[in-house]
């Protein structure tokens, strides 16, 4: 493959709408639109079923970025991998992370350190009685492994952050199945989510070498040593896909960042914060190092045993607000008191992403 440079831009964001600061980049010279490959977002929705600031989001930057391309917004969502994950609790903040990517010459002196790369790939579409099942487990395996070639991943001990956008279930997708004769994996919406999420996971961990190829439907939400360390899912209801983005280090990328990982055993785990920070070249200590952070990825989860540390919590018991809104605000304040913004990406719902309670967290640094 040809040498490849990564850039990586974090954006502030008003609303779910807001497109005013990625196009600012534009319009400065800053970023070239024809080289962005893939974007992640955090909105200030539920996080739930009916959180439609994801898809509000996705279609404004569509339409922004459609006359810019000379596509129409559809053909855009079809060429850039977009991710808005919902839910900004506590001190979280909107923001989008962009990442660009474009060939370039392979420098005679260039260090032979592997750097920052990523690759992106989709699913087909699925049916709903195949969400949380072994079908979807299988597609995302494959698409995990295309989006590491595109990226010139080859290791699988090179990759740090694999982001998901999958679907969910409906109570119109569930009643189009069983018209068909088919009985879904769950007829609850929201927990359709975790099944989703879950099955993800665990294609991610397949594919690259976690858990073995026998591992599938049978494990979802039941065998929680069953997990992926660098998977990140996010369910929505804007498609019926899977969106798969591979973050890791390669030997041909020339780009001035680089990515590390730690894996949070629970959410008041610092140490991992800290290690995480610290495997990208950073020293989580020092004040100035994080003029050098690009940006923290992180996924949040509510232990279903209910315990932390051996200590009962109540966010899987709380009926006005859901563990996974719980879970974003705790692990967001732990993450942004470390890295001194809350200008961080944090996901809730962890379903084998991480160890039960627990869940990945990724680092992108200047080098």
């Amino acid at each position: 493959m040809p040498a490849m440079s990564i850039d990586v831009f974090r954006v502030p964001t008003r609303g779910p709408g807001d497109v005013s600061g990625l196009m600012e980049l534009i319009e400065q010279g800053h970023l070239d639109p024809s080289s962005i490959i893939a974007v992640l977002g955090k909105t200030e929705g539920n996080g739930g079923v009916n959180d439609f600031t994801r898809e509000y989001a996705v279609a404004a930057l569509c339409a922004a970025l459609a006359p810019r391309l000379g596509l129409s917004p559809n053909a855009v969502e079809a060429r850039i991998a977009f991710v808005m994950s919902g839910g900004t609790e506590g001190v979280l903040s909107p923001h989008l992370t962009v990442f660009a990517r474009k060939d370039v010459a392979a420098a005679a002196d260039r260090s032979p350190d592997k750097r920052l790369s990523i690759g992106i790939a989709h699913t087909r579409d699925f049916l709903p009685e195949e969400i949380g099942r072994d079908a979807q487990i299988a597609e995302t395996m494959q698409a995990v492994r295309l989006a590491m070639t595109d990226g010139g991943i080859e290791d699988p001990r090179d990759v740090h952050f694999v982001q998901i956008k999958c679907p969910l279930l409906t109570s119109e997708r569930i009643e189009a199945a069983a018209a068909r004769g088919h009985k879904t994996v769950t007829t609850g919406a929201y927990s359709s989510m975790g099944y989703s999420r879950g099955a993800s996971a665990i294609g991610v961990a397949r594919a690259l070498g976690e858990v073995g190829e026998s591992v599938g439907e049978a494990e979802v939400l039941k065998d929680w040593d069953c997990y992926s360390s660098v998977a990140s899912a996010s369910s929505g209801i804007e498609l019926m896909h899977n969106v798969v983005i591979v973050m890791g280090n390669s030997p041909i990328s020339q780009s001035p960042f680089v990515i590390g990982h730690a894996v949070m055993r629970d959410a008041i785990d610092l140490a991992a914060v800290m290690e995480a920070i610290r495997s990208a070249g950073l020293d989580p200590l020092d004040l100035k190092s994080q003029d050098r952070l690009v940006n923290i990825f992180a996924k949040a989860e509510a232990s279903p045993d209910g315990l932390v540390r051996g200590f009962r919590h109540t966010m899987l018991e709380d009926t006005d607000i859901t563990a996974t809104r719980h879970a974003r605000a705790a692990v967001g304040g732990l993450i942004g008191g470390v890295a001194g913004t809350g200008l961080v990406y944090v996901s809730g719902g962890a379903e084998h992403q991480g160890p039960a309670g627990g869940g990945p967290i990724a680092v992108i640094a200047r080098r």
